[in-house]
Order: C-alpha cells, then structure tokens, then sequence
C-alpha cells in the first residue's frame, strides 16, 4: 500500500529533475477534462462520444442495427472530427520538434479556443429554434478538440496517462499486478488516472442532470437537445 500510495503522490507532486517534469499532473487534469466533456456529449447531443471513440465505433454499429437513441451520423461526426483533431494535433507535434513544452502550450491554446467556441455557441443558441446542425457543430467542436489532446498526449508518452484510454491502463493495473506474477509497478498512478476520469464523469453528470452549468451546455433545462426531466416544475 505504501507504494501505492507513493507512485501516487509522485505523480501529483512530480519530481522537476524527472525526465517528464510537470507533466504528469497536468495529463491528470487532462484526463478530468475528458470525462467532463463527454458526459456533457453523451447525455446531452444524443449517445455520443466525443472523446472515446471506441464507444462511437460500437454506436455506429447499434445505430446500424436500428437501437433506439443512437445515431449513426453522430458517430460518424464524432469520428470524422475526432481524428481530423489528431492530424492537427500530430502535425502540432512534429512542428514543434523535441520541444514537449511547446507542444503541450501550442496543444492547450487550440484545444481551450475550440472548448470556448462550443460554449459561445451552446449560450448563444435559441433552445426554442434549434437546428440540427448546431448539435452537430458541437459534436464537431469537442470532437476536434479531444483529438487535437489526444495526438498531444500520445506525443508526449508520459506512461500511464493517455488522458481518453483507459482500457489498457486498467489492464496494466491487473495484468502487472503482484497477484498476477508482476511487479506491481505504477499502480498508484494508474489508479489516479482511472479516477481522474471517474472524477470528471461524475462532475460532469451531476451537473447536467442537476441543472448545474455545464460546459459547453447551461444547464439541462436550457440545453436544446434534451427532453425536459420529468422531475421539472
């Protein structure tokens, strides 16, 4: 437990003279943006993922085979945006060379404006007179975004902290653990990972369902895609 406990503080509070400096910490909070942004996507523009694109591809296939509230033009948007996202992020990347801190200013800078645009346009909306096409240019806006730190993220490999992926981090926690015949090692961290999404997922469904305001979405009674809670006066 104690090692545990100490891979996890090491990543909170990293060691400056570590090859990957500050960046473990700031991948945490990554990581809670990408559970905020898609509880906001999947609750509110319709059984979408913007962030795990594992979720849309099986979506597109529910969506095929006719499964009620799923739609496949969404995961297909979602898609499309996701890894137009990552080229930009990738080029981003090899633009900036060696330099990770550059790549992880230049990734931020891009990934805030587009989060920020999905914001304007979700205020800016008449929930009355909403079109289709302003649920999908938020599908497009985020989509893009988590793909832009998604290709950031794999540039910058800090082990254990993909900020989207978690599959192969719960694997690592099982499969390397002592129980399993491995060492044990980086627990801590990926423990820390896991519930930096739980953290942001939760956030970002208690505040959709309570009337909180979300980002990009004001608040549930106001966001337009969604049917008003029969809990509502």
């Amino acid at each position: 437990m104690s090692a545990v406990l100490r891979d996890a503080w090491t990543t909170v509070v990293p060691d400056m003279e570590d090859r990957h400096g500050p960046l473990p910490p700031l991948m945490l909070a990554l990581t809670v943006v990408t559970g905020l942004v898609d509880a906001f996507s999947y609750l509110v523009l319709g059984h979408v993922f913007v962030a795990n694109m594992t979720g849309n591809v099986v979506f597109s296939g529910f969506a095929i085979a006719g499964a009620a509230g799923f739609s496949l033009a969404a995961s297909l948007a979602a898609l499309a945006a996701f890894a137009a996202g990552a080229l930009i992020g990738g080029r981003l990347a090899h633009g900036a060379g060696a330099h990770r801190g550059r790549v992880l200013h230049l990734a931020l800078v891009l990934e805030t404006t587009l989060v920020l645009a999905a914001y304007v346009v979700a205020q800016v909306t008449d929930t009355s007179h909403v079109t289709t096409a302003v649920q999908y240019s938020l599908i497009v806006l985020l989509g893009l975004a988590m793909g832009v730190q998604n290709a950031t993220a794999r540039a910058l490999a800090v082990p254990d902290l993909t900020t989207t992926v978690l599959t192969l981090t719960i694997t690592g926690i099982a499969a390397d653990s002592r129980l399993a015949g491995g060492k044990g090692s980086k627990v801590g961290r990926r423990l820390l990972s896991a519930a930096a999404m739980f953290a942001g997922g939760l956030a970002g469904a208690v505040t959709v369902e309570h009337g909180g305001r979300a980002l990009p979405c004001s608040s549930p009674r106001s966001c337009w895609c969604r049917p008003p809670s029969p809990r509502s006066p």
